[in-house]
């Protein structure tokens, strides 16, 4: 099809459209400001220094930073492991949850040649998840000594708790938008599926294209009003002209 009969199919269905992305837009707005519930996050910094072993003084050099680098993915995984969380609900069972429910809350990052990693925890309180992210950095700072052999974990930033956080989402605004996008994509193609599932002719060019037969007539459509006959009434009076016959006329 050429681009105008795209257009005029756009066209014929606006208000389809319009109400599909109107609901959709209206509906995600205020499951956002609503319905959903606010998620805060609170995240700590970590260096991974260069290696000390416990028992003899190394000097700093390349190797050892190139060795702390080489660190940073094993600690990543280390981390989110059962021997970490195992702890740290052991020390803190004020969090009410199990190791399993904290590894899947705690995100590790970090930073393409660089020491520092970074533990994410997204929660409904931003003071809890201010705490657990603490307590995760500490019993990790901890217990890696006791893994390595090695004492090169410091904490550089700790989680703070906030006096008027913010919730990283839900993003209303955001939210809307995608909807807005996404709903007016699904709309127009529910418009082009119903023209191409509508197989009746409605118009002489409608004939012309399925049929290539030329239109002999066309009957028009009357609205209820116009069938409607109207009385001639001319020099009657009121009385008369409901005791006498009328005249009709059609339109």
């Amino acid at each position: 099809m050429e681009l105008k009969e795209y257009l005029n199919i756009v066209r014929k269905r606006i208000w389809l459209i319009t109400s599909i992305v109107v609901l959709v837009t209206t509906a995600a707005g205020l499951a956002s400001y609503f319905y959903l519930k606010p998620v805060y996050e609170a995240s700590t910094k970590l260096v991974v220094s260069r290696g000390n072993d416990l028992s003899t003084v190394q000097p700093l050099d390349l190797n050892a930073v190139n060795m702390s680098l080489r660190l940073i993915d094993s600690y990543k995984e280390i981390i989110r492991t059962l021997a970490i969380m195992d702890k740290v609900i052991e020390q803190y069972p004020e969090f009410n949850m199990t190791p399993q429910q904290l590894i899947g809350k705690t995100r590790v990052s970090a930073v393409n040649n660089s020491q520092l990693l970074t533990i994410t925890i997204q929660d409904a309180s931003q003071q809890r998840a201010a705490e657990m992210v603490n307590a995760i950095s500490k019993v990790f700072q901890e217990q890696i000594p006791a893994i390595y052999k090695l004492d090169n974990v410091v904490i550089l930033d700790e989680a703070k708790v906030l006096a008027n956080p913010v919730p990283v989402k839900p993003n209303p605004k955001l939210n809307m938008a995608i909807s807005f996008v996404v709903s007016l994509m699904a709309a127009i193609g529910i418009a082009f599926l119903l023209e191409y599932l509508d197989d009746t002719i409605k118009t002489e060019e409608d004939v012309r294209q399925f049929l290539e037969l030329p239109t002999l007539a066309v009957i028009m459509t009357m609205t209820e009003e116009e069938s409607k006959p109207h009385r001639v009434t001319k020099g009657l009076s009121q009385q008369e002209a409901g005791e006498k016959p009328y005249a009709t006329t059609n339109t």
